[in-house]
């Protein structure tokens, strides 16, 4: 075999006397060992930093800058043309969530890998076309007149590289930042609680859950502090706080019951809402979901938090409820990014936006998803942050921009004399949620006071599971989240602590 020769050779040369270098040509062997002694510890030069992307030229691909790795942002760069523009994404992640079925993941229904989608399989030209990149950073300025956007390096850790900036100039600027959970000031929600966004966030959950159901078993711990190590607390009845409780519930019937018996009497969840969980839904499918939580055990609360301390939660009315595990699930927000920019707000802080997505006062900048809004003087709603909504947004705005680059008019500063073309219209396809045991709501009014189709039960389940399965981007996830829900229902879930 070659390589094994090739090997063979080397390390005999590495048992012979030092070379000495003169004017011949050296050997393939050699020239490797030289060009491998670069990488010793010694006199290493300093590494070149780039100064970012400069501004594109007339005979050169325009380029499009989307800051985002989210909904609205992935499913323009999935629509965009790469034959028209270069593509550039700027976001802390590398990947998109599916956040539908992230909730599933926290109690292991699904494996993490299953909701999470990289950018390069989304769009294929960032991994191979020499003009187009992702960059691991964060935006953190937008100078609207010289078409910049100002970016810093994510580092992970104190052993990596210190982050640094770089600018990037872009001829299309498509912001597609999302939002935050909102903690309303609450003092303690970030430092104690743990959000549900992220794969990270399912993680951090996932392993304090089973960490504290191992603590719980162990010689040692009274009464109380396994009542309190075994109490889930979820904070939010919308969607995401429920389909949470739903699917905890469940894990605790089927599996908890199980595997853990010495404990399976402590552990409990408490579902605590400010007023009507999932409220956007139908009044009847309300009460049904309300009537199956309590039945798989969890406990409903109606209150406000008003103070999150490290092992309870304090209630307005001053009722103390501890807590093993809190998830906060209260809402979005605009992030300090948002806020920060120097660009029209539309009502609750977001990036405001004509009917065309456009934001008004910038030259060349769109915003898509949760973090932008229609202005008041367009005479329409701020759309709610739903992914369907910011998943409509990313492929209206492709077509815009595939139509404006087909007109000419990709580059920076020459889309004046282009028509607009059709404003963004959304409708409102209807809602769904998973409760748990098998159940699930199926609301497909397009508002909370029109008329339509509302369901629930199990038909409703196998309906949302149908759905979501096809709506996973790839192939690929579709494969893994089908072999998780029919390995799940064989052999239980998973309950490694990884």
């Amino acid at each position: 075999m070659a390589w094994f020769r090739t090997l063979m050779q080397l390390s005999t040369i590495a048992k012979s006397p030092p070379f000495k270098p003169n004017n011949t040509v050296l050997s393939p062997h050699l020239a490797l060992i030289s060009s491998i002694s670069h990488f010793s510890t010694q006199s290493q030069p300093e590494v070149t930093r780039h100064a970012g992307l400069g501004p594109t030229k007339a005979d050169e691909k325009p380029r499009v800058v989307v800051v985002g790795s989210g909904w609205a942002g992935c499913r323009l760069m999935k629509g965009i043309d790469t034959s028209l523009y270069d593509v550039v994404c700027v976001a802390p992640r590398n990947h998109m969530v599916f956040t539908p079925l992230l909730a599933s993941t926290c109690v292991g229904t699904l494996e993490f890998r299953s909701v999470a989608e990289p950018i390069g399989r989304i769009q294929p030209a960032i991994s191979r076309e020499p003009g187009s990149y992702f960059f691991l950073a964060n935006c953190n300025g937008v100078d609207a007149d010289d078409h910049v956007v100002h970016c810093q390096t994510v580092t992970d850790g104190e052993d990596t590289l210190d982050p640094w900036n770089f600018k990037i100039s872009y001829d299309k600027l498509v912001i597609a930042a999302g939002a935050e959970p909102l903690t309303f000031g609450i003092k303690g929600v970030n430092e104690h609680a743990i959000f549900l966004r992220e794969v990270y966030h399912a993680q951090e959950i996932r392993r304090k859950l089973l960490l504290n159901l191992m603590l719980s078993d162990v010689p040692g711990v009274t009464e109380e502090e396994k009542s309190r190590l075994l109490h889930c607390v979820v904070v939010g009845g919308g969607p995401t706080g429920v389909e949470f409780s739903g699917e905890l519930s469940d894990f605790i019937i089927r599996d908890v019951h199980q595997r853990y018996a010495h404990v399976k009497n402590y552990i409990h969840v408490t579902l605590i809402e400010a007023n009507e969980i999932l409220s956007s839904f139908d009044d009847r499918l309300r009460q049904y979901a309300t009537k199956q939580l309590v039945k798989s055990g969890v406990r409903l609360v109606r209150g406000i938090v008003k103070d999150v301390q490290p092992q309870k939660i304090i209630l307005s009315d001053g009722t103390a409820v501890p807590y093993g595990l809190l998830v906060w699930s209260t809402g979005v927000g605009p992030s300090p990014f948002v806020k920060n920019l120097e660009l029209p707000k539309a009502t609750g802080g977001r990036i405001g936006v004509d009917e065309w997505l456009r934001v008004p006062s910038a030259q060349d900048v769109f915003s898509i998803g949760d973090c932008s809004g229609f202005l008041e003087s367009t005479g329409k709603p701020v759309l709610p942050a739903l992914a369907q909504v910011a998943e409509r947004q990313g492929k209206y705005l492709a077509n815009q921009l595939n139509r404006i680059g087909k007109a000419g008019g990709g580059h920076a500063n020459t889309t004046k004399d282009i028509e607009v073309g059709e404003q963004f219209v959304y409708k409102h396809l209807g809602s769904m949620a998973t409760i748990g045991r098998y159940k699930a709501l199926v609301d497909l009014r397009q508002n909370k006071e029109g008329k339509g189709l509302s369901m629930a039960g199990f038909v409703s389940w196998f309906i949302w599971r149908s759905a979501y399965l096809t709506r996973v981007l790839s192939w690929r996830n579709r494969f893994y989240v089908a072999i998780n829900w029919a390995t799940t229902f064989v052999f239980g879930r998973d309950i490694s602590r990884i």
